[in-house]
């Protein structure tokens, strides 16, 4: 018999637990019929301000919306640099080309894959506008570490919380939720994530209430008041339906990101009931972070066999990320090359991601465990 193949996400399962709360929500919002930036957004974003302490929320049409119209409300534009990692997914950098502004990469860190702060310092210049670093795979990158020296050369943070949304950092006695420490933080509700809808969202945060202003007129082409236009913005609306989804799953974040990091240290204590923590190295939550795992990808020898390995025994797993993005194509412009980026280019080599879900059972989890011990031995 064929053993049942276990996904790298199972998004039926997590339905399965919240079916009739979405079915009503869906419903009241039909029987509305207000369908963009209506009464459910504002819920949302009221429920979200809360969550995220008081930070001002704006709903988008995406995370790459996000980032982008963080960065617009800044004024970067061509001629001003920003900062970022090169080990991330492609909007991080995209969005900064696409305004004409010029990305700059400092590698990461080798144990949290987080942007390598003190890289950062060594490539500020006059052009620096902004720093944008990624809370990457769910733990915070310590931003305050940096954060006098930025203010002190007036560079703006834009934390890309895209896969962090509930993490958090204690920072000097106090917690701080991802996307709440700079001056804006953007967050993807793609339906992968931790906090996902059932089609594309997005949201940005900010302390500061002008640059929230502006926000929710850029993210309706520039519009104060409706056909009235103080400068050209995007087109990039929350909808009433993925807000009321949005809301019944916010609602249930908080337990299911304590079930991904149950998961996390199930994983580590199978890892190392079964001698492998020479060969698959865990992910690492840095001291005072509270990691929400978004993915699950430790560092493996023979990273590209593993895979095909346990694709064949049924186990999904993908990579994250195969190609460093100072080497893709696209930016061959920026004159990056190989071993520009070592560490990130190490991490696209080693790292594979694993099944991670709330949903995922002790029993999935030690027969992945076995599958590995069982492709290092028969090696």
């Amino acid at each position: 018999m064929t053993a049942q193949k276990i996904p790298m996400l199972d998004l039926k399962r997590n339905y399965a637990r919240i079916r009739q709360e979405i079915t009503d929500a869906v419903t009241e919002v039909l029987e509305s019929q207000a369908f963009i930036l209506g009464p459910e957004v504002s819920a949302f974003e009221d429920d979200c301000s809360a969550y995220l302490d008081g930070a001002r929320a704006i709903g988008c049409a995406s995370g790459t919306d996000a980032l982008v119209l963080a960065l617009m409300a800044l004024d970067v534009g061509p001629g001003d640099e920003v900062i970022t990692t090169p080990y991330s997914f492609f909007a991080t950098v995209s969005c900064i080309t696409r305004l004409g502004a010029v990305p700059v990469f400092a590698d990461v860190d080798p144990v949290t894959y987080n942007i390598d702060l003190q890289q950062v310092l060594s490539r500020l210049t006059p052009k620096t506008k902004a720093v944008l670093p990624v809370h990457l795979f769910g733990q915070m990158a310590p931003m305050e570490e940096i954060a006098d020296e930025l203010e002190r050369r007036g560079v703006a943070i834009v934390e890309d919380a895209a896969q962090a949304f509930g993490s958090w950092r204690k920072i000097r006695g106090d917690i701080v939720r991802a996307g709440t420490f700079g001056a804006v933080g953007c967050y993807s509700f793609f339906p992968t994530k931790n906090l996902g809808g059932y089609g594309d969202g997005g949201m940005l945060a900010t302390n500061d209430d002008r640059l929230a202003d502006r926000l929710r007129k850029l993210r309706v082409h520039g519009a104060g008041t409706t056909y009235f236009h103080d400068e050209v913005g995007l087109n990039s609306r929350l909808d009433s339906l993925q807000a009321a989804i949005l809301r019944v799953r916010l609602r249930h974040l908080e337990e299911w990101n304590e079930e991904r990091r149950v998961i996390a240290d199930r994983y580590r204590l199978l890892f190392a009931e079964r001698d492998l923590l020479d060969l698959v190295h865990p992910p690492v939550e840095l001291d005072g972070n509270y990691h929400i795992y978004h993915q699950y990808a430790p560092r493996v020898q023979d990273r590209d066999a593993l895979e095909a390995f346990l694709e064949a025994e049924g186990i999904g797993c993908r990579v994250y990320y195969p190609l460093s993005l100072h080497r893709q194509k696209c930016f061959a412009f920026l004159g990056y090359g190989a071993g520009d980026c070592p560490v990130s280019e190490q991490l696209s080599r080693e790292t594979l991601a694993l099944p991670i879900f709330p949903e995922l059972t002790a029993d999935e989890q030690i027969r992945i465990a076995d599958a590995i011990a069982r492709f290092y031995r028969n090696k």
